[in-house]
């Protein structure tokens, strides 16, 4: 112990400073959260000024962009209003989204996230964890009626779209059937997505056409990178 008056005042001084905590992590995707799905009006207004994963899911071909557009500027009957078995999804999902913390560790989230490449580029995944390395992982749940034998077309560009809005290499995409709006197994069934950029560049390229469509006057955005179109 130093030999001075004050020396008993010094380390307890030091030991304060040792014990002040460090300031939180904040990674990438977490700079990049637009609205908060809890906040309903806010989301779907903030969903509205790009293009979603819903939005993605669409984008099969330059064909179907002109349907997306339509689709975009007019609405679609139903969309978020709510069904049988949208009102049983919304029912069922964090029933599933609790059984993905317990068994998987990916906490639930409603935020909605912009890419880093282009605000207008958005997603909310239905669940999100970090791995050691910082990269998000994510998660994607479904309800269905009928037995899948692999995930549906539709739902991989979805679960792409995602992947690169966030950085994300892999997502959990998690399904439960159900008869009759009954589950039919005790647990849902899951299967691990990899990111498959060639097909992030497509879905890019396809959702700067959707762009144009809705805004043609609006500049062209930096893309996701170059590539052809399969």
């Amino acid at each position: 112990m130093p030999d001075t008056p004050f020396a008993l005042f010094d380390l307890e001084g030091a030991a304060t400073a040792v014990s002040v905590p460090p300031p939180p992590v904040r990674y990438a995707h977490e700079l990049r959260i637009v609205a908060d799905a809890s906040d309903r009006v806010a989301w779907l207004r903030a969903r509205s000024q790009g293009i979603t994963a819903t939005d993605a899911a669409k984008l099969s071909s330059r064909t179907a962009v002109r349907s997306a557009a339509w689709e975009k500027l007019n609405g679609t009957r139903g969309r978020f209003g709510g069904s049988r078995f949208t009102d049983h999804g919304r029912a069922r999902e964090p029933v599933i989204a609790e059984w993905v913390r317990r068994t998987h560790g990916i906490e639930p989230s409603s935020l909605l996230f912009h890419a880093a490449s282009d605000r207008r580029h958005l997603a909310t995944p239905d669940g999100i964890r970090v791995a050691a390395d910082g990269t998000p992982e994510l998660c994607e749940i479904k309800t269905t009626s009928r037995p899948w034998r692999g995930i549906p077309r539709g739902y991989l560009r979805q679960v792409w779209w995602q992947q690169y809005v966030l950085g994300a290499e892999r997502t959990l995409v998690v399904w439960e059937q159900h008869d009759e709006f009954v589950p039919v197994a005790e647990e849902p069934r899951c299967l691990w997505v990899s990111r498959d950029d060639d097909q992030i560049a497509i879905l890019v390229r396809l959702a700067e056409e959707l762009l144009l469509a809705l805004r043609p006057d609006d500049p062209a955005r930096a893309v996701y990178r170059p590539g052809a179109l399969a």
